[in-house]
Protein backbone atom coordinates (compact mmCIF):
# COMPACT_ATOMS: atom_id res chain seq x y z
CA UNK A 1 0.00 0.00 0.00
CA UNK A 2 1.30 3.85 -0.61
CA UNK A 3 -0.23 6.59 0.85
CA UNK A 4 -1.70 9.36 -1.11
CA UNK A 5 -2.97 12.94 -0.35
CA UNK A 6 -1.52 12.48 3.22
CA UNK A 7 -0.80 16.27 4.93
CA UNK A 8 3.06 16.42 5.52
CA UNK A 9 1.91 18.57 8.40
CA UNK A 10 -0.08 16.45 10.44
CA UNK A 11 1.68 13.61 13.03
CA UNK A 12 0.45 10.77 12.96
CA UNK A 13 2.44 9.30 15.90
CA UNK A 14 1.61 5.77 17.27
CA UNK A 15 0.11 5.45 20.41
CA UNK A 16 1.91 1.80 21.04
CA UNK A 17 5.70 2.23 20.25
CA UNK A 18 8.18 4.80 18.43
CA UNK A 19 9.51 3.67 15.40
CA UNK A 20 11.72 1.13 14.88
CA UNK A 21 15.61 1.09 14.21
CA UNK A 22 16.17 0.04 10.89
CA UNK A 23 15.78 -3.82 10.43
CA UNK A 24 13.61 -4.46 13.26
CA UNK A 25 10.20 -6.06 13.69
CA UNK A 26 7.84 -5.47 16.64
CA UNK A 27 4.65 -7.38 16.54
CA UNK A 28 1.12 -5.37 17.25
CA UNK A 29 -1.12 -7.24 18.80
CA UNK A 30 -4.42 -7.81 19.12
CA UNK A 31 -6.56 -9.15 21.40
CA UNK A 32 -8.26 -11.48 19.68
CA UNK A 33 -8.01 -14.61 19.52
CA UNK A 34 -8.01 -17.07 16.49
CA UNK A 35 -11.47 -18.19 15.42
CA UNK A 36 -12.28 -21.79 14.43
CA UNK A 37 -14.50 -20.41 11.32
CA UNK A 38 -17.55 -21.26 9.85
CA UNK A 39 -17.47 -24.39 8.65
CA UNK A 40 -21.13 -23.79 6.73
CA UNK A 41 -19.57 -20.63 5.10
CA UNK A 42 -16.63 -23.08 3.01
CA UNK A 43 -18.21 -23.74 0.37
CA UNK A 44 -18.58 -20.02 -0.38
CA UNK A 45 -14.93 -19.82 -0.10
CA UNK A 46 -13.96 -22.65 -2.50
CA UNK A 47 -16.14 -21.17 -4.83
CA UNK A 48 -14.19 -17.74 -4.41
CA UNK A 49 -11.36 -19.51 -4.96
CA UNK A 50 -12.19 -20.96 -8.16
CA UNK A 51 -13.79 -18.07 -9.50
CA UNK A 52 -10.81 -16.36 -8.89
CA UNK A 53 -8.77 -19.30 -10.26
CA UNK A 54 -10.53 -19.39 -13.46
CA UNK A 55 -9.94 -15.73 -14.11
CA UNK A 56 -6.03 -15.38 -12.99
CA UNK A 57 -5.58 -18.04 -15.38
CA UNK A 58 -8.08 -16.56 -17.88
CA UNK A 59 -5.62 -13.38 -17.69
CA UNK A 60 -1.94 -15.23 -17.27
CA UNK A 61 -2.14 -18.07 -19.66
CA UNK A 62 -1.82 -16.13 -22.97
CA UNK A 63 1.63 -16.35 -23.33
CA UNK A 64 1.99 -20.31 -24.33
CA UNK A 65 4.39 -20.92 -21.49
CA UNK A 66 4.42 -23.06 -18.58
CA UNK A 67 2.07 -21.22 -16.09
CA UNK A 68 1.73 -21.72 -12.12
CA UNK A 69 -0.38 -19.52 -9.67
CA UNK A 70 -1.85 -20.44 -6.02
CA UNK A 71 -5.75 -19.23 -6.74
CA UNK A 72 -5.53 -19.83 -2.53
CA UNK A 73 -2.32 -17.81 -1.63
CA UNK A 74 -3.63 -14.61 -4.08
CA UNK A 75 -7.52 -15.04 -2.81
CA UNK A 76 -6.50 -14.85 0.81
CA UNK A 77 -4.26 -11.70 0.73
CA UNK A 78 -6.95 -10.34 -1.09
CA UNK A 79 -9.52 -11.26 1.52
CA UNK A 80 -7.34 -9.56 3.99
CA UNK A 81 -6.78 -6.42 2.15
CA UNK A 82 -10.86 -6.95 1.63
CA UNK A 83 -11.69 -6.05 5.09
CA UNK A 84 -10.10 -2.89 4.71
CA UNK A 85 -11.76 -1.82 1.40
CA UNK A 86 -15.03 0.81 1.72
CA UNK A 87 -17.42 1.82 -1.15
CA UNK A 88 -16.77 0.83 -4.64
CA UNK A 89 -13.24 -0.59 -3.98
CA UNK A 90 -15.09 -3.08 -1.89
CA UNK A 91 -17.88 -3.54 -4.20
CA UNK A 92 -15.22 -4.43 -7.37
CA UNK A 93 -13.35 -6.50 -5.09
CA UNK A 94 -15.96 -8.31 -3.61
CA UNK A 95 -16.54 -9.37 -7.81
CA UNK A 96 -13.40 -10.32 -8.55
CA UNK A 97 -13.99 -13.13 -5.35
CA UNK A 98 -16.79 -14.39 -6.58
CA UNK A 99 -19.36 -12.05 -4.98
CA UNK A 100 -18.38 -13.32 -1.81
CA UNK A 101 -18.32 -10.89 0.63
CA UNK A 102 -16.03 -10.26 3.74
CA UNK A 103 -19.42 -11.63 5.68
CA UNK A 104 -19.12 -15.12 4.42
CA UNK A 105 -15.74 -14.94 3.42
CA UNK A 106 -13.35 -14.49 6.35
CA UNK A 107 -15.07 -17.03 8.61
CA UNK A 108 -14.90 -19.47 5.53
CA UNK A 109 -11.34 -19.29 4.83
CA UNK A 110 -10.57 -19.68 8.01
CA UNK A 111 -12.72 -22.94 8.47
CA UNK A 112 -11.14 -23.70 5.15
CA UNK A 113 -7.58 -23.44 6.01
CA UNK A 114 -7.88 -25.08 9.51
CA UNK A 115 -9.17 -28.26 7.22
CA UNK A 116 -6.56 -28.08 4.46
CA UNK A 117 -3.50 -27.91 7.25
CA UNK A 118 -5.15 -30.39 9.08
CA UNK A 119 -4.36 -32.78 6.54
CA UNK A 120 -0.34 -32.68 7.31
CA UNK A 121 1.38 -34.61 8.89
CA UNK A 122 2.16 -38.02 9.33
CA UNK A 123 0.21 -40.58 7.11
CA UNK A 124 -0.25 -44.11 6.26
CA UNK A 125 -0.48 -45.42 2.70
CA UNK A 126 -3.26 -48.28 1.93
CA UNK A 127 0.21 -50.67 1.68
CA UNK A 128 0.80 -49.72 5.19
CA UNK A 129 3.97 -47.79 4.46
CA UNK A 130 4.61 -44.72 6.24
CA UNK A 131 4.59 -40.97 4.55
CA UNK A 132 4.74 -36.96 5.96
CA UNK A 133 3.00 -33.87 4.22
CA UNK A 134 4.33 -30.58 5.21
CA UNK A 135 1.10 -28.69 4.54
CA UNK A 136 1.19 -24.78 6.15
CA UNK A 137 -0.53 -21.37 5.32
CA UNK A 138 1.05 -17.94 7.48
CA UNK A 139 -0.90 -14.33 6.89
CA UNK A 140 0.83 -11.38 8.46
CA UNK A 141 1.13 -7.31 8.08
CA UNK A 142 3.96 -5.45 7.88
CA UNK A 143 2.77 -1.79 8.78
CA UNK A 144 4.32 1.52 8.97
CA UNK A 145 4.82 2.56 12.70
CA UNK A 146 4.01 5.68 13.28
CA UNK A 147 0.56 4.86 10.88
CA UNK A 148 -2.35 3.93 13.37
CA UNK A 149 -4.24 1.11 12.10
CA UNK A 150 -8.43 0.79 12.38
CA UNK A 151 -8.95 -1.63 15.62
CA UNK A 152 -11.44 -3.53 13.94
CA UNK A 153 -9.20 -4.04 10.74
CA UNK A 154 -6.04 -5.27 12.75
CA UNK A 155 -8.84 -7.87 14.86
CA UNK A 156 -10.43 -9.30 12.13
CA UNK A 157 -7.59 -10.32 10.35
CA UNK A 158 -5.87 -11.60 13.94
CA UNK A 159 -9.21 -13.63 14.35
CA UNK A 160 -10.02 -15.27 11.22
CA UNK A 161 -6.58 -15.02 9.74
CA UNK A 162 -4.11 -15.67 12.17
CA UNK A 163 -2.46 -12.31 11.00
CA UNK A 164 -0.85 -9.79 13.60
CA UNK A 165 0.96 -6.36 12.68
CA UNK A 166 4.39 -6.08 12.52
CA UNK A 167 5.95 -2.73 12.73
CA UNK A 168 8.49 -1.56 10.15
CA UNK A 169 9.87 1.92 9.42
CA UNK A 170 8.81 2.16 5.34
CA UNK A 171 9.85 5.99 5.73
CA UNK A 172 12.96 5.98 7.12
CA UNK A 173 14.05 2.64 5.37
CA UNK A 174 11.97 1.00 3.04
CA UNK A 175 14.73 -1.06 1.84
CA UNK A 176 15.74 -2.81 5.34
CA UNK A 177 11.78 -3.39 5.17
CA UNK A 178 11.83 -5.26 1.95
CA UNK A 179 14.84 -7.65 3.12
CA UNK A 180 12.30 -8.32 6.07
CA UNK A 181 9.43 -8.90 4.53
CA UNK A 182 11.40 -11.45 1.82
CA UNK A 183 13.22 -13.01 4.69
CA UNK A 184 9.81 -13.78 6.40
CA UNK A 185 8.28 -15.22 3.24
CA UNK A 186 11.34 -17.52 2.37
CA UNK A 187 11.86 -18.78 6.42
CA UNK A 188 8.03 -19.80 5.45
CA UNK A 189 8.36 -21.06 2.23
CA UNK A 190 11.54 -23.21 2.82
CA UNK A 191 13.82 -20.86 0.98
CA UNK A 192 11.63 -21.60 -2.25
CA UNK A 193 10.58 -17.79 -2.72
CA UNK A 194 13.56 -15.80 -1.85
CA UNK A 195 12.61 -12.32 -3.24
CA UNK A 196 9.16 -12.23 -3.31
CA UNK A 197 9.01 -8.16 -3.31
CA UNK A 198 12.27 -6.85 -5.64
CA UNK A 199 13.93 -3.57 -5.79
CA UNK A 200 11.82 -0.82 -6.72
CA UNK A 201 8.66 -1.45 -5.46
CA UNK A 202 8.82 -0.15 -1.67
CA UNK A 203 9.28 3.61 -1.00
CA UNK A 204 8.93 5.91 1.74
CA UNK A 205 5.32 6.18 0.97
CA UNK A 206 4.62 2.62 1.52
CA UNK A 207 2.24 2.11 4.28
CA UNK A 208 0.88 -1.42 4.81
CA UNK A 209 2.43 -4.62 3.15
CA UNK A 210 -0.03 -8.01 3.25
CA UNK A 211 1.73 -11.40 2.96
CA UNK A 212 0.16 -14.73 2.61
CA UNK A 213 2.58 -17.97 2.15
CA UNK A 214 2.06 -21.48 1.28
CA UNK A 215 4.02 -24.26 1.30
CA UNK A 216 3.38 -27.94 0.09
CA UNK A 217 5.66 -31.13 0.04
CA UNK A 218 4.16 -34.37 -0.39
CA UNK A 219 4.98 -37.71 -1.51
CA UNK A 220 2.81 -39.44 -3.53
CA UNK A 221 0.63 -42.21 -2.50
CA UNK A 222 2.03 -44.77 -4.59
CA UNK A 223 5.76 -43.46 -5.90
CA UNK A 224 7.07 -43.84 -9.51
CA UNK A 225 10.53 -46.14 -9.79
CA UNK A 226 13.78 -43.85 -10.52
CA UNK A 227 14.97 -47.37 -12.87
CA UNK A 228 11.61 -46.54 -14.89
CA UNK A 229 12.19 -42.95 -15.62
CA UNK A 230 13.51 -42.19 -19.32
CA UNK A 231 13.55 -39.71 -22.02
CA UNK A 232 10.18 -39.95 -23.88
CA UNK A 233 8.89 -37.92 -26.34
CA UNK A 234 6.85 -34.81 -25.66
CA UNK A 235 4.85 -32.83 -28.59
CA UNK A 236 5.57 -29.10 -27.82
CA UNK A 237 2.71 -26.51 -29.25
CA UNK A 238 4.68 -25.47 -31.97
CA UNK A 239 4.52 -29.18 -33.74
CA UNK A 240 8.02 -30.20 -32.72
CA UNK A 241 8.94 -33.11 -30.29
CA UNK A 242 11.75 -33.07 -27.98
CA UNK A 243 12.92 -35.78 -25.34
CA UNK A 244 11.83 -35.10 -21.49
CA UNK A 245 12.62 -37.06 -18.74
CA UNK A 246 8.91 -39.19 -18.50
CA UNK A 247 7.92 -41.46 -15.37
CA UNK A 248 5.79 -44.33 -15.52
CA UNK A 249 3.56 -46.20 -13.37
CA UNK A 250 0.82 -48.60 -13.59
CA UNK A 251 -1.51 -48.00 -10.36
CA UNK A 252 -4.48 -48.82 -8.97
CA UNK A 253 -4.64 -45.68 -6.94
CA UNK A 254 -5.40 -43.52 -10.12
CA UNK A 255 -8.89 -42.13 -10.94
CA UNK A 256 -9.56 -41.12 -14.27
CA UNK A 257 -12.26 -38.92 -15.88
CA UNK A 258 -13.24 -37.56 -19.20
CA UNK A 259 -15.12 -34.66 -20.78
CA UNK A 260 -15.68 -32.62 -23.75
CA UNK A 261 -12.01 -32.66 -25.39
CA UNK A 262 -10.05 -33.78 -22.92
CA UNK A 263 -8.64 -36.67 -20.26
CA UNK A 264 -8.71 -36.20 -16.19
CA UNK A 265 -6.36 -38.03 -14.57
CA UNK A 266 -6.00 -37.78 -10.52
CA UNK A 267 -3.48 -38.92 -8.91
CA UNK A 268 -3.35 -38.84 -4.99
CA UNK A 269 -1.00 -37.96 -1.84
CA UNK A 270 0.03 -40.06 0.69
CA UNK A 271 -3.16 -40.41 3.00
CA UNK A 272 -4.94 -39.42 0.02
CA UNK A 273 -6.79 -36.74 1.19
CA UNK A 274 -4.76 -34.35 -1.56
CA UNK A 275 -4.01 -34.75 -4.86
CA UNK A 276 -3.08 -33.37 -8.44
CA UNK A 277 -5.43 -33.40 -11.03
CA UNK A 278 -3.77 -33.64 -14.57
CA UNK A 279 -6.00 -32.13 -16.85
CA UNK A 280 -4.80 -33.61 -20.93
CA UNK A 281 -6.65 -31.67 -23.34
CA UNK A 282 -7.20 -34.15 -26.69
CA UNK A 283 -4.88 -33.63 -29.47
CA UNK A 284 -5.92 -30.07 -31.34
CA UNK A 285 -8.25 -28.92 -28.32
CA UNK A 286 -5.78 -27.22 -25.71
CA UNK A 287 -7.55 -23.66 -26.48
CA UNK A 288 -11.40 -25.46 -25.90
CA UNK A 289 -10.27 -27.05 -22.38
CA UNK A 290 -8.19 -23.85 -21.64
CA UNK A 291 -11.21 -21.37 -22.48
CA UNK A 292 -13.37 -23.77 -20.13
CA UNK A 293 -11.42 -23.75 -17.82
CA UNK A 294 -11.06 -19.92 -17.78
CA UNK A 295 -14.61 -19.81 -17.74
CA UNK A 296 -15.19 -21.84 -14.42
CA UNK A 297 -15.05 -25.32 -15.41
CA UNK A 298 -12.40 -26.67 -13.58
CA UNK A 299 -15.02 -28.04 -10.62
CA UNK A 300 -16.56 -30.31 -13.24
CA UNK A 301 -13.51 -31.59 -14.19
CA UNK A 302 -12.04 -32.30 -10.79
CA UNK A 303 -15.34 -34.53 -9.98
CA UNK A 304 -15.53 -36.43 -13.65
CA UNK A 305 -12.98 -38.85 -11.75
CA UNK A 306 -13.60 -42.43 -10.71
CA UNK A 307 -11.07 -45.01 -9.55
CA UNK A 308 -9.61 -46.82 -12.60
CA UNK A 309 -6.35 -48.80 -12.86
CA UNK A 310 -3.79 -46.49 -14.71
CA UNK A 311 -0.81 -46.70 -16.86
CA UNK A 312 0.75 -43.29 -16.36
CA UNK A 313 2.83 -41.78 -18.83
CA UNK A 314 3.91 -38.29 -16.92
CA UNK A 315 7.10 -36.14 -17.42
CA UNK A 316 8.98 -34.21 -14.15
CA UNK A 317 8.92 -30.45 -13.78
CA UNK A 318 10.60 -28.00 -12.18
CA UNK A 319 9.75 -24.15 -12.45
CA UNK A 320 8.59 -21.28 -11.16
CA UNK A 321 6.65 -18.20 -11.92
CA UNK A 322 6.40 -14.25 -11.23
CA UNK A 323 3.34 -12.60 -11.69
CA UNK A 324 2.96 -8.81 -10.99
CA UNK A 325 -0.98 -8.93 -11.15
CA UNK A 326 -1.73 -5.11 -10.70
CA UNK A 327 -2.60 -5.28 -14.17
CA UNK A 328 -4.98 -9.06 -14.39
CA UNK A 329 -6.49 -7.96 -11.16
CA UNK A 330 -7.37 -4.57 -12.89
CA UNK A 331 -8.78 -6.26 -15.89
CA UNK A 332 -10.69 -8.53 -14.23
CA UNK A 333 -12.19 -5.84 -12.37
CA UNK A 334 -11.31 -4.39 -9.46
CA UNK A 335 -9.28 -0.87 -10.99
CA UNK A 336 -10.38 1.34 -8.12
CA UNK A 337 -8.14 -0.68 -5.04
CA UNK A 338 -4.90 0.89 -7.71
CA UNK A 339 -6.65 4.25 -8.28
CA UNK A 340 -4.43 6.76 -5.69
CA UNK A 341 -7.31 9.40 -6.35
CA UNK A 342 -10.39 6.55 -5.85
CA UNK A 343 -9.20 4.09 -3.96
CA UNK A 344 -11.14 3.55 -0.59
CA UNK A 345 -9.36 1.83 2.43
CA UNK A 346 -10.89 3.58 4.90
CA UNK A 347 -11.09 0.28 7.26
CA UNK A 348 -7.63 0.28 7.52
CA UNK A 349 -7.03 3.84 8.54
CA UNK A 350 -8.58 6.67 9.00
CA UNK A 351 -5.43 8.91 9.09
CA UNK A 352 -4.24 8.31 5.55
CA UNK A 353 -5.48 7.52 2.22
CA UNK A 354 -4.07 4.26 0.62
CA UNK A 355 -4.25 2.49 -2.38
CA UNK A 356 -2.87 -0.62 -3.85
CA UNK A 357 0.67 -0.52 -5.36
CA UNK A 358 1.28 -3.67 -6.56
CA UNK A 359 -0.23 -7.03 -5.92
CA UNK A 360 2.89 -9.52 -6.24
CA UNK A 361 3.15 -13.09 -6.51
CA UNK A 362 5.44 -16.24 -7.12
CA UNK A 363 4.70 -19.88 -7.42
CA UNK A 364 7.32 -22.80 -7.08
CA UNK A 365 6.66 -26.33 -8.28
CA UNK A 366 8.47 -28.93 -8.87
CA UNK A 367 7.37 -32.69 -9.58
CA UNK A 368 9.39 -35.71 -9.82
CA UNK A 369 9.26 -39.63 -8.74
CA UNK A 370 8.95 -39.13 -4.85
CA UNK A 371 6.03 -36.38 -5.15
CA UNK A 372 5.12 -32.77 -5.53
CA UNK A 373 7.18 -29.76 -4.11
CA UNK A 374 5.29 -26.42 -4.27
CA UNK A 375 5.02 -22.89 -2.85
CA UNK A 376 3.31 -19.57 -3.44
CA UNK A 377 4.72 -18.47 -1.45
CA UNK A 378 -5.10 -44.62 -1.43
CA UNK A 379 -5.70 -46.98 -3.13
CA UNK A 380 -6.95 -50.00 -1.47
CA UNK A 381 -4.66 -53.70 -1.47
CA UNK A 382 -6.44 -56.05 -2.44
CA UNK A 383 -5.66 -59.71 -3.52
CA UNK A 384 -4.75 -59.93 -7.03
CA UNK A 385 -6.98 -62.31 -8.10
CA UNK A 386 -5.99 -61.89 -12.29
CA UNK A 387 -3.63 -59.30 -14.33
CA UNK A 388 -5.43 -56.13 -14.99
CA UNK A 389 -5.98 -54.36 -17.41
CA UNK A 390 -4.68 -50.88 -17.28
CA UNK A 391 -6.35 -48.03 -18.91
CA UNK A 392 -3.20 -45.53 -20.72
CA UNK A 393 -2.98 -41.87 -19.83
CA UNK A 394 0.19 -40.76 -21.63
CA UNK A 395 0.63 -36.95 -20.75
CA UNK A 396 3.15 -36.37 -24.04
CA UNK A 397 1.38 -32.88 -24.86
CA UNK A 398 0.77 -29.58 -23.01
CA UNK A 399 -1.66 -30.18 -19.76
CA UNK A 400 -3.01 -28.37 -17.01
CA UNK A 401 -2.69 -29.52 -13.46
CA UNK A 402 -4.18 -28.66 -10.14
CA UNK A 403 -3.56 -29.61 -6.21
CA UNK A 404 -6.30 -29.57 -4.23
CA UNK A 405 -7.69 -31.21 -1.30
CA UNK A 406 -10.09 -34.34 -2.22
CA UNK A 407 -13.05 -32.98 0.07
CA UNK A 408 -13.53 -29.44 -1.40
CA UNK A 409 -11.71 -29.17 -4.46
CA UNK A 410 -9.91 -26.43 -2.68
CA UNK A 411 -7.19 -25.11 -6.03
CA UNK A 412 -3.85 -24.84 -3.83
CA UNK A 413 -2.00 -24.26 -6.83
CA UNK A 414 -3.11 -24.31 -10.74
CA UNK A 415 -0.97 -24.32 -13.62
CA UNK A 416 0.04 -25.49 -17.47
CA UNK A 417 2.93 -27.63 -18.22
CA UNK A 418 4.07 -26.63 -21.67
CA UNK A 419 7.39 -27.93 -21.87
CA UNK A 420 8.40 -30.26 -19.10
CA UNK A 421 11.75 -28.60 -19.89
CA UNK A 422 12.00 -25.12 -18.49
CA UNK A 423 13.62 -24.59 -15.31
Amino acid sequence: MSACGADPERSSEPTSAPAPKPGELRLVSSDAERAVGDRAAVPDAVFALHALGAGLYAELSGDGDNLAVSPYSVGVALAMTQNGANGRTLDEMTEVLGGVGPGRLNGGLNALTVHVESLAGPQERLDQSKAEIALRAANTLFGEATTTFEQPFLDTLAREYGAGLQTVDFKGDFDAARVAINDWTAERTEGRIEDLVPEGVLNELTRLVLVNALYLKAPWEQTFEKELTEDRDFHLLDGSTVPVPTMTLETRAGWLGAGNGWQALRLPYAGQALAMTIVLPDEGRLADVETAVAGGGLPVMLDSVETAEVAVSLPTWTFRTQAPLKDTLTALGMPTAFDETTADFSGMTAEERLFIAAVLHQTFIAVDEEGTEAAAATAVVGQLTSMPQYEPFTADRPFLFVIHDVEHGTPLFLGRIADPRSA
